[in-house]
């Protein structure tokens, strides 16, 4: 199907079906593992300043990799860049699953995190137009939303529960939204002339957007237990499940 014929398609075309599914499972995988890893950090004596450090990695992939990642969401099909970012947020989940380094895993998702996010809100532009688009754009940050939600508080549980089968139940995440994204139809790539042109403002919004979720999840955690005065708690999901970190 052509270009054209894709952005003439109904709102919850299978495109588009696709694309909201494998944005729900990569942002509940980015959410849950966050969670899981800091249980890991915890469970393996890491010092406390370990943690932000973790989150620096993550955040610092978005930067060095902010002039690049734009481009190259326009100089291939978005939907196989998507599908090669989800795979390699699942080699990162399964390297810290099976026992290497933590903060090696927890980079490799936010490279692909960072390859992830130009090409997620470039492909809507290609699927869907009109008014289509400003619905689009909703049913994503919807499932966005919903996904940041249900994995921080999943991951805490489970990684309360079990470490290791939270981890797994994250990879397992990550796997459901590559076979998502092979049902993304396979579009062309943007025109040269064009990926110059839209790489730029790509790359900085996934700068801008990376910086205030990162630094929203950072301090959520902590700040909701303060407020409740529940302040002998670790992490928001295991203050919503009833548990303590020591």
């Amino acid at each position: 199907m052509s270009q054209h014929g894709e952005a003439r398609a109904p709102l919850l075309s299978r495109g588009m079906i696709a694309v909201i599914v494998a944005q729900f499972f990569s942002a509940f995988g980015d959410n849950a593992l966050l969670f899981a890893t800091l249980a890991v950090l915890k469970n393996q004596f890491y010092p406390d300043w370990s943690q932000p450090v973790l989150q620096m990695l993550f955040v610092a992939t978005y930067i060095l990799l902010a002039p690049f990642v734009g481009q190259m969401a326009d100089s291939f099909a978005k939907g196989r860049v998507m599908m090669l970012a989800n795979s390699l947020k699942l080699l990162g989940a399964l390297t810290i699953c099976f026992g290497f380094n933590p903060f090696l895993g927890y980079t490799l998702v936010g490279i692909g995190a960072a390859a992830y996010s130009p090409a997620k809100y470039g492909i809507l532009t290609e699927i869907t137009s009109g008014e289509r688009l400003v619905k689009a754009n909703g049913l994503m940050e919807a499932s966005t939303i919903a996904a940041i939600l249900l994995g921080s508080v999943a991951g805490g549980i489970l990684a309360d529960w079990h470490l290791l089968m939270a981890l797994a139940a994250c990879a397992l995440t990550y796997a459901l939204a590559v076979v998502a994204n092979l049902f993304i139809p396979r579009l062309s790539a943007a025109l040269p002339v064009r990926a110059g042109m839209r790489s730029g403002c790509c790359a900085a919004s996934a700068v801008q957007h990376a910086s205030c979720g990162i630094t929203a999840r950072r301090v959520f955690p902590c700040w909701v237990p303060v407020c409740s005065g529940e302040q002998g708690s670790r992490c928001v999901s295991c203050w919503c499940s009833g548990c303590r970190w020591p």
